[in-house]
């Protein structure tokens, strides 16, 4: 949606440091590296950097205008530069983003929960996009600025699926507001941020503030699986998805291959494109979804089968020695016990690369401990790497390696691994587990 110069002044009351009012700014960019001419650069002062600081780098690469909340320097040409100058940049965007959502007439569909927020956001996407011109979240940029500059990249979408993160309270209720949600799908209550929030309860509590935006027409989609999730009752119409038969949508006859998950919705075969049950609850989400949105099985079916799994979850790769099951992007308990219980389900000698899961507070040595009782009887090696996964090895009973370091590891691997081996590689984003894909990529 194209916003002019003096309509940005009115939404963020702003001040026109110098340019014209009439220009009209098309999109947005946080980025000097990766700015296309014509965007509006926005400059973020974070804790190590000042954003503000590069407006006239992003001027030389082509940006039209630039967002500040800080200007210093000076310009020198005889034709204006426009600088829009705020008194938050964040905020401002997040006024411009309520603005254009509240503009653009779209039905928006809202996805939060403690684990499988991208994956279900993706196919969700995948599968209204059967019938629908679909603006979704790119990647996982579900936070405070990331949620509107993806708004603001709206271009004539009539439906959108945005994924909402938080970590703390206030944040969702934020996201909410300015993308003032038409249906909302929780995917779970797990423990992910326990280590801030104190309890499941707590999370429960944070992630039910995407209703906050929301009007009482809306829907709310809910995993009727989850133990916290059940619990909730609201004004808005409900639907349930799950396993358990007293779900309003459920998934039955589930098989596993090396490569797919199959299973049963309303009587309809569907092969989804990736191992393991935990995107059996991201299909049912995405079926709920469709069928709210009037597709047909048939649409809902394709839009899932031909889903695509975001990079370092749960991606096979198959090298001439091993089959590598790359889910590194991130970890908790529950998305853990997840993985390996889908490892378990595979033929062969199974190994499970672990490294630490963090933001888990007080309970930390806890969890990590109840990983590896977990592991026992469903895998076949454990290889542990990092300062807390050495509980997981504690706890382990059968073959295992500790290390502290990926380094360390690597130059184990060689004489731990053997031909044929399916190897699951997973720990929160920070512990740098990629490292080993690539390693196990670049020597077999």
């Amino acid at each position: 949606m194209k916003l002019t110069v003096k309509k940005i002044l009115e939404i963020t009351k702003g001040q026109l440091i110098s340019g014209e009012e009439n220009l009209e700014i098309e999109s947005f960019s946080k980025d000097t590296r990766t700015i296309k001419k014509g965007d509006c650069y926005v400059g973020i002062k974070g804790e190590n950097f000042d954003g503000n600081r590069f407006w006239n780098d992003a001027k030389e690469k082509g940006a039209c205008a630039c967002l500040l909340d800080s200007f210093e320097g000076e310009l020198k040409e005889s034709v204006p530069f426009t600088i829009i100058l705020v008194s938050d940049t964040i905020k401002a965007i997040q006024a411009l983003a309520h603005y254009v959502r509240i503009e653009s007439h779209a039905k928006v569909v809202a996805i939060t929960g403690s684990a499988g927020k991208t994956s279900t956001k993706d196919m969700i996407a995948s599968v209204l996009k059967e019938k629908y011109k679909v603006l979704k979240t790119p990647g996982n940029l579900n936070g405070q600025i990331g949620l509107p500059l993806n708004i603001l990249s709206y271009k004539d979408e009539p439906v959108w699926v945005l994924e909402m993160g938080m970590n703390d309270f206030g944040q969702l209720k934020e996201l909410s507001t300015i993308a003032s949600p038409d249906v909302a799908v929780i995917t779970n209550i797990g423990t992910a941020h326990i280590g801030i929030l104190g309890s499941r309860e707590n999370i429960l509590k944070a992630k039910l503030e995407i209703l906050e935006g929301m009007n009482d027409t809306g829907t709310l989609i809910l995993n009727g699986d989850n133990d916290l999730l059940k619990t909730v009752k609201t004004n808005l119409k409900q639907i349930t998805f799950g396993l358990e038969t007293t779900n309003d949508f459920v998934a039955t006859d589930i098989k596993m291959t090396s490569e797919n998950t199959i299973c049963k919705i309303e009587n309809h075969e569907i092969k989804i494109p990736v191992m393991g049950e935990v995107f059996v609850y991201n299909a049912l989400a995405a079926y709920t979804v469709g069928k709210l949105f009037s597709l047909t099985p048939e649409e809902i079916k394709q839009g899932i089968e031909s889903f695509q799994m975001s990079n370092n979850r749960m991606n096979t790769i198959k090298t001439t020695k091993y089959t590598i099951i790359n889910d590194t992007y991130n970890a908790n308990p529950d998305s853990m016990k997840s993985a390996i219980k889908t490892l378990a389900t595979l033929k062969g000698r199974k190994v499970a690369i672990l490294g630490d899961m963090l933001e888990l507070g007080e309970k930390e040595i806890e969890y990590h401990q109840e990983i590896g009782e977990f592991c026992n009887g469903k895998i076949d090696v454990l290889i542990a790497i990092g300062s807390l996964s050495k509980n997981i090895f504690d706890k382990f009973t059968k073959e295992k390696y500790y290390f502290k370091t990926n380094e360390e590891a690597e130059k184990n691997l060689n004489n731990i691994l053997k031909e044929d081996d399916t190897i699951l590689i997973k720990a929160s984003h920070s512990m740098k587990l990629e490292e080993i894909v690539t390693y196990l990529q670049k020597n077999s």
